[in-house]
């Protein structure tokens, strides 16, 4: 596969067609386009394309969305590109914008801007994304006729970071702003997890890292991307595995990419990544919120959750409210008709569902005025039973939090502890890492499909601990937050810990149409919630600290959130490890200063020790003293 044709793969680039059988000629018929270089305050300026309606007997508010993508490509007749058709044909001024540097705007482009507090107008040098989009809103409604002042943001990845980063200091025309699938803080979300970098997005660096020497319409990238592309592996595991340490990637692909050398010279959690988080600054919030995000999202997961906890905690009077569906990054921005997650069927029409009932009332409601949403606190499905449930708050407070322990010969119990003393242990060696999943895949700029892959590939391994209850005989529903609160001892100074919740189908369990000849549901090792830890950080991502090998050590990792009812028949497993490859990179497992930086004599085995008073805390919100995520 050619790498330019890769590109458009990039979970962050879903362009999402709007499902409509208008399409273009719609576009045509209602829509009449207009461009812009809107100034801002310190003299750049930013490329805008706006749709207006030609019905001019009414006025309409602007649905503004602002990309590093290439506004050009968003905003075209072919096809109907997002926002959904219900949207469009409702009648909207339609603003597309490229940011900061990016395609036909001037200026440098900065990954995740920091956020200045404040945003006067009259200063015209602290520069955000906020004060970005306060500059374009204020141009708008003083320039373009015909609307009704009021204007709302979206977007899907990056764009959901740029609508999040527009909540701070809003204008005050800002009234509805929906973040969808945002990245909140890359050291937690898209390219690291709890700080582990991860492997897989290695070709996805390209589009972030250079910049453009001019305004252009055209990629000026795509030398570079070609680096990792041209190499068509067919195995993205042995491509990976091939390539030795992280500093191979340094000395070749990626020698002259300016966002890989932030990434590699801060590998802790320091001002540089803390200044790039959104969350600090989502306080006193004006305009009304939707957050959306998908359960089964490998990119962006941790940032919807964590902006809408945010808000609710800082300003509990927001009108705020989050729509988790069975969705991975982007899927509700397009229907297929059947909704399906790699080899799971969860029901027909489900983003046309959220599209018409949440989002369509949402903007209709805070933009004109129409209807009332009705859109409860927190619109969540329950990707266990396969239904949309309410929630006046989230975590909600009605559902109880489970208690799993593990036991010897493999048992896992339910709100029982079973024996404390026990110890299980393993192997741990990065020269044969655990496969992040059981499909071959080929080089891709992120994984979507592992989410809630089969897990019997690794319940197998001798370097997987696996625990599983008895058969359930009553439905247990885990709603909330996952803290995995390990107790474990390791024989060399770094590791990491990747601990996942599985649902266990019976062997009795009939295939989906869609099933591919080799894919048997019965029996099924559902993913469910995984997430990985880098031990060092096991007391702060600013400070990592060494083990002490041989040591008992409490090790903490804080899983995101779930909505997943185990149905009886069905079993409860988690599974324990310390490589995940190539998803994430493999951890030397002797402590050095910089991984990415180390040496391929730095990789060594180590024996990886968890005792039986771990326990994994699922449900309601759960919290731990010794790390904060912001």
């Amino acid at each position: 596969m050619k790498y330019v044709f890769m590109m458009v793969l990039l979970g962050s680039l879903v362009l999402a067609k709007a499902q409509t059988n208008t399409g273009s000629n719609f576009f045509k018929d209602n829509y009449e386009e207009l461009s812009f270089h809107i100034p801002m305050r310190d003299g750049i300026k930013l490329f805008t394309i706006v749709y207006v309606p030609k019905d001019k007997t009414k006025t309409y508010p602007f649905l503004l969305n602002r990309t590093p993508y290439n506004a050009s490509n968003y905003a075209n007749f072919r096809g109907g590109n997002y926002p959904s058709k219900y949207l469009i044909e409702s009648g909207y001024m339609l603003v597309y914008q490229d940011v900061r540097g990016r395609y036909k705007s001037e200026g440098l482009y900065n990954n995740m801007t920091p956020n200045i507090p404040g945003n006067n107008p009259k200063n015209k040098k602290d520069i955000d994304e906020s004060s970005d989009t306060w500059d374009t809103i204020d141009w708008l409604v003083k320039n373009v006729k015909g609307n009704n002042g009021r204007a709302g943001i979206y977007g899907v990845s990056y764009p959901g970071f740029y609508s999040a980063a527009a909540l701070p200091d809003a204008h005050p025309a800002l009234r509805a702003v929906s973040p969808q699938a945002p990245i909140a803080d890359f050291f937690f979300d898209d390219f690291h997890h709890n700080g582990v970098y991860l492997q897989s997005y290695t070709g996805a660096f390209a589009v972030f890292g250079y910049q453009k020497k001019d305004t252009t319409s055209k990629n000026w990238f795509d030398e570079e991307l070609g680096r990792f592309f041209k190499i068509n592996a067919k195995d993205g595991y042995q491509y990976h595995l091939a390539q030795g340490p992280l500093k191979t990637f340094t000395e070749g692909i990626h020698r002259d990419n300016f966002f890989w050398k932030q990434i590699i010279d801060h590998p802790n959690y320091d001002t540089f990544w803390q200044k790039r988080s959104i969350l600090p600054h989502l306080k006193n919030i004006k305009p009304a919120v939707l957050t959306v995000g998908g359960w089964f999202d490998a990119e962006d997961l941790y940032g919807p959750i964590n902006i809408y906890k945010t808000i609710e905690k800082t300003t509990p009077t927001a009108k705020s409210t989050i729509v988790m569906g069975p969705w991975a990054h982007g899927d509700w921005a397009r229907e297929t008709g059947k909704s399906i997650h790699n080899h799971i069927y969860f029901g027909d029409s489900i983003s046309t569902f959220y599209q018409v009932n949440i989002e369509k009332p949402f903007f209709e409601y805070y933009l004109k005025d129409v209807g009332n949403p009705e859109i409860p606190e927190a619109y969540m499905y329950d990707t266990g039973i396969k239904k949309w449930e309410k929630f006046k708050q989230w975590p909600p407070t009605d559902i109880p939090p489970v208690n799993l322990y593990f036991g010897s010969d493999g048992r896992l119990s339910i709100n029982k502890p079973l024996d404390k003393n026990a110890v299980f242990d393993y192997i741990s060696d990065p020269a044969k890492p655990v496969p992040y999943t059981s499909q071959t895949e080929v080089l891709t700029f992120t994984p979507r499909r592992f989410m809630s892959d089969d897990q019997r590939q690794a319940s197998t391994r001798p370097d997987v601990l696996t625990f599983e209850t008895d058969t359930l005989t009553d439905p247990i529903t885990i709603a909330g937050e996952i803290l995995a609160k390990l107790k474990v001892a390791i024989s060399t100074t770094d590791a990491d810990f990747i601990v996942k919740l599985i649902d266990v189908y019976p062997q009795d369990h009939p295939n989906y149409e869609h099933n591919p000849a080799n894919i048997s549901m019965g029996g099924y090792q559902q993913l469910v919630r995984s997430e990985v830890f880098r031990g060092r950080f096991r007391n702060s991502f600013e400070k990592p600290e060494p083990f002490v090998p041989g040591q008992p050590t409490d090790v903490n990792i804080r899983l995101q959130d779930v909505l997943h009812t185990f149905k009886p028949g069905h079993k409860i497993m988690i599974q324990v490890h310390s490589t995940w490859f190539p998803y994430i990179d493999r951890n030397p497992q002797k402590y050095v200063d910089n991984i990415y930086k180390a040496e391929k004599e730095d990789f060594i085995k180590s024996t990886i020790k968890v005792f039986g008073s771990s326990e994994i805390s699922a449900g309601g919100t759960q919290s731990t003293e010794t790390r904060k995520a912001f």
